[in-house]
């Protein structure tokens, strides 16, 4: 079932759990501060923002996608954790991490053609303490 997408050199996401998938249409990498809770803005408004974390997503979209396709792509994403090995923007290198996946949205475009007309969900890294990141360059 995977081993169609082994050959794609462009896909931002070279893995999901061991395996490959098909390229995204859409791939947004974006880094999300984790601020403690006694983080805020004062009453003379400066902002303690008390960073204590920084987690990886990424949003990931398919346009035009047949019933089979998509269902090898939502199949994967379905554990409730995955390790993705991803393009990392800022590290300019391939990275591992555990992820886990937002609310999925598959509008159908025609059923007589057999396409969904898009699949989109974000991934969210599971934890923001960074040791020993896997680097897969």
């Amino acid at each position: 079932m995977y081993e169609d997408y082994d050959k794609d050199e462009y896909n931002p996401i070279r893995s999901v759990d061991g395996h490959a998938i098909p390229c995204p249409s859409s791939y947004q990498w974006k880094l999300e501060d984790i601020s403690a809770s006694d983080a805020g803005r004062t009453e003379d408004t400066v902002m303690d923002k008390k960073r204590i974390g920084q987690v990886v997503g990424i949003e990931l979209s398919w346009q035009n996608v047949d019933i089979a396709t998509a269902a090898v792509i939502l199949k994967a994403f379905n554990p409730e954790y995955i390790r993705v090995c991803y393009l990392d923007a800022m590290e300019g290198k391939w990275l591992t991490s555990e992820f886990y996946v937002g609310n999925r949205t598959t509008p159908l475009y025609n059923s007589r053609l057999g396409l969904w007309s898009k699949i989109s969900f974000n991934l969210i890294e599971r934890s923001g303490v960074k040791k020993n990141v896997q680097d897969n360059q």
